[in-house]
């Protein structure tokens, strides 16, 4: 039987499709999709995302122990300071992406995967020495992203946070309609928003407070399937699709939050010697010059011969042209590259483009 969040009820009362999603069953779309795409772009949306995990390291050597298993570099990041980044096997392979939130250099939340949880947890925890104490805190926390660009001017109404004061990758702690959250300015869309991480008993109500507050917004409640639209149109990588623990951060286009000086971490050794010998394959954004929609999976040809493969693909509702993510041959990396993409016997010309698909307004936080 599949997973549920504190919010299944909510959902299913409310005329949701749920879908099961890593285990979970989840809600893929409300109204539908593009509405709930647009909804997003334009005003403002709500997704629950309780199904992601959270691993908690606390203790006085978390930071150090922490910053040993992650690609970046946790020293960088002040106290209310979230951080993204990879965790890597030793052979530089992607364990996860994860997002870690610093409340202080001895309390450090890790958000992970919902696909991950119980992998992650055991890899953190059996890599650590002793050196902190790492607890596994998923099921008591909800999640809930706001995302729009009306978020804010919404959520202010409900909160004591200055969110005005709250920069991209900041968060602080207050309280939500008199409920109390870490809110957080992160999200997986691309437009500023916010998400708030609450105790799992105040989820429902949470969600019906934003509901209820955002009807001057027409706050949209919006399922997974406008959340993977919204990812692609700014090239955000999805786990298990665009990256695994088969493809290195340097592959994925992630070499930003690979900080090789930093100094030694899991991983390090594997990314420096890919890094001098260079990489075979790079994950590449592309469009569709002919009609068709390219497809996790389809195979990427140059004259005739198989040389990649898509990882994400759809038709971006905002800008009205299919559009992919692929693994290529660094010759066929460039902008302005051609190839085509097998879709089910034919081949459909593709053009490879400079990413994000999706430009938004500029001063709007969204994913670093």
């Amino acid at each position: 039987m599949a997973l549920r969040t504190p919010l299944y009820d909510t959902h299913r009362k409310a005329g949701a499709r749920l879908v099961e999603f890593a285990g979970w069953e989840m809600p893929v779309q409300y109204e539908g999709i593009l509405a709930e795409h647009e909804a997003v772009r334009t005003r403002v949306g709500l997704f629950d995302v309780s199904h992601m995990g959270e691993v908690v390291f606390r203790g006085p050597g978390a930071l150090e122990a922490l910053n040993r298993l992650f690609t970046n570099d946790l020293s960088r990041v002040a106290d209310g300071q979230a951080q993204y980044g990879c965790l890597c096997a030793d052979n530089g392979g992607v364990v996860d992406d994860v997002v870690i939130y610093r409340r202080a250099a001895d309390d450090l939340l890790v958000c992970v995967n919902a696909a991950n949880r119980q992998k992650d947890f055991a890899w953190l925890s059996s890599r650590t020495g002793g050196a902190a104490e790492v607890r596994d805190e998923s099921d008591e926390w909800g999640q809930l992203a706001l995302q729009g660009p009306l978020a804010a001017q919404l959520l202010q109404r409900l909160t004591n946070v200055n969110l005005s004061a709250l920069r991209s990758y900041r968060f602080a702690r207050g309280e939500v309609a008199g409920i109390p959250c870490l809110v957080a300015r992160t999200g997986y869309t691309g437009e500023d928003g916010l998400e708030l991480f609450c105790p799992a008993a105040w989820a429902v109500r949470l969600w019906d407070e934003l509901m209820e507050a955002g009807r001057h917004e027409k706050l949209a409640p919006c399922g997974l399937g406008a959340r993977d639209s919204l990812r692609l149109e700014m090239a955000y990588r999805l786990y298990g699709a665009d990256m695994d623990d088969s493809t290195t951060p340097l592959e994925a286009g992630l070499g930003w939050v690979v900080k090789l000086d930093k100094g030694d971490f899991v991983g390090r050794e594997a990314l420096l010697k890919q890094k001098a010998q260079g990489i075979l394959r790079k994950l590449v954004g592309f469009v569709l010059t002919d009609p068709g929609i390219a497809r996790h999976g389809y195979p990427v040809l140059q004259e005739g011969a198989r040389v990649g493969e898509v990882t994400s693909g759809t038709r971006s509702p905002t800008l009205g042209t299919s559009i992919g993510l692929a693994y290529l041959p660094p010759a066929l990396a460039a902008e302005g590259s051609t190839f085509a993409v097998d879709i089910r016997g034919r081949p459909a010309a593709a053009r490879a483009v400079k990413t994000p698909f999706y430009a938004r307004n500029p001063g709007n936080p969204g994913h670093p």
